[in-house]
Formats: structure tokens, sequence, C-alpha cells
């Protein structure tokens, strides 16, 4: 029997379908502080959830516009926010919303 071996990037999309992997996966590469790191993180977070037919095309749209965003000004907001709360005392965090009954998908 020949053995199949998966690669790293199939298994990262693969534990990213876990809301619970997902979210300190972005947290951990928005602490990296380089914003081609956190858009190959959100990217490989839609391609998960994509895998499990989740995205809308609202999401499609939102993560183009804020790559864009990440590549007109290299996130110099979201790294300026985290490091004004630093500053003060704070971080940023991801963490896995509550699903509501009645929407499933929220």
């Amino acid at each position: 029997m020949v053995s199949r071996s998966i690669s790293y990037q199939e298994e990262l999309i693969e534990s990213l379908k876990d809301p619970l992997e997902a979210a300190p996966y972005i947290e951990a590469c928005l602490e990296e502080g380089n914003s081609e790191v956190l858009k190959l993180a959100l990217n490989d977070v839609v391609e998960a959830r994509h895998k499990m037919n989740e995205p809308s095309e609202e999401v499609a749209a939102l993560v183009q516009k804020f790559s864009e965003l990440l590549s007109e000004k290299k996130g110099a907001e979201i790294y300026c926010l985290s490091a004004l709360l630093d500053a003060l005392g704070f971080r940023l965090t991801v963490t896995v919303k509550e699903r509501n009954s009645s929407n499933p998908k929220s």
C-alpha cells in the first residue's frame, strides 16, 4: 500500500477549518507585525472556509478590499492601533464569535 503524504499547506488548511484553530493562527500572524504574513493567514482561513462551503460573496469582497488596503499601506493603521493598545497595556485579540441558534453562520 502506498502511503500518501499530506503537504504542510494541506494540513494547515484542514486544521483552519476549526475556528478554535483559526483564531489563534490569525492572532499570531497579526502579532508578527508584517502585512504580508497577515494577508497570507487570512487567505489561508478563507481557503479553509471555502472548502467547508462557508464564505459568502460579502466575505470575498471584504477579503479583496482588506488585501488591497494591506498592499497600499502595509497595514499601517492596524499596526498603529496595535502599538497604541500595547502602549496602553492592552492587545488585540481574535476570538471565535458565538453562534446564534437562529442563524447558524453568525
